[in-house]
């Protein structure tokens, strides 16, 4: 079993790996590695894409690797392979972000990635730190994970969905912000597993054993 990290220079990637690593040894979930190899990326049966910064930034780095979406496309679409998105990689799975520019996502799960705008003013953006994690639609993603755990969140951006069925989990800013999104083999998280402690180590468990 392999488990590609997708590096597309968007982010330090030594944490996730580490992050990963230690809990596929613990699962035994065979191997990790962090390559920006379509080749590679197509022999997995696995695969992680992460991503810090802006929208459209994240966007044309993944693009400008070349190879490497359709790679992504061909494992994720066509093979039905397990993937997870990680914070700007769970947003490109929108149908669009509206970071700075109105830049196209990759269309996997129809929604929109906009400013974060609480309710309350005392609330500051971007949001940032520990929050809890509401589970609004049971997944084996969640499996030992209950109500009310806290993960770590650093985001001035939110994906709003079309399809209430596909936010899987939701977090509160001064308002519903989406935590999780799925469906079929597809699972994103705004917030960051690898720095998330017990509760994001378990969670990537879950993914590295998940059999949709």
């Amino acid at each position: 079993m392999l488990t590609a990290i997708v590096d597309y220079d968007s982010g330090n990637l030594h944490s996730a790996h580490k992050a990963f690593e230690r809990m596929a040894r613990e699962t035994n979930a065979g191997d990790v590695i962090v390559t920006s190899d379509p080749e590679t990326v197509l022999k997995a049966d696995r695969v992680v894409l992460p991503g810090d910064g802006a929208f459209p930034a994240c966007r044309k780095a993944l693009f400008d690797h070349k190879g490497i979406f359709e790679a992504i496309e061909e494992v994720v679409l066509q093979r039905a392979r397990p993937f997870m998105g990680i914070c700007i990689g769970m947003q490109m799975l929108a149908t669009r972000g509206l970071e700075y520019e109105d830049t196209p996502g990759f269309d996997w799960i129809k929604g929109s990635v906009r400013k974060i705008t609480p309710t309350e003013a005392a609330l500051r953006v971007p949001h940032m730190g520990w929050n809890t994690l509401e589970i609004e639609h049971e997944h084996p993603l969640f499996s030992g994970v209950t109500h009310g755990k806290h993960c770590y969140f650093v985001h001035s951006y939110h994906f709003e969905v079309d399809n209430l069925s596909e936010r899987l989990a939701s977090t509160d800013h001064g308002g519903k912000i989406t935590a999780v999104v799925g469906r079929d083999t597809l699972v994103g998280v705004q917030f960051h597993p690898e720095k998330s402690q017990d509760t994001g180590l378990r969670m990537i468990a879950n993914f590295l054993t998940w059999r949709p």
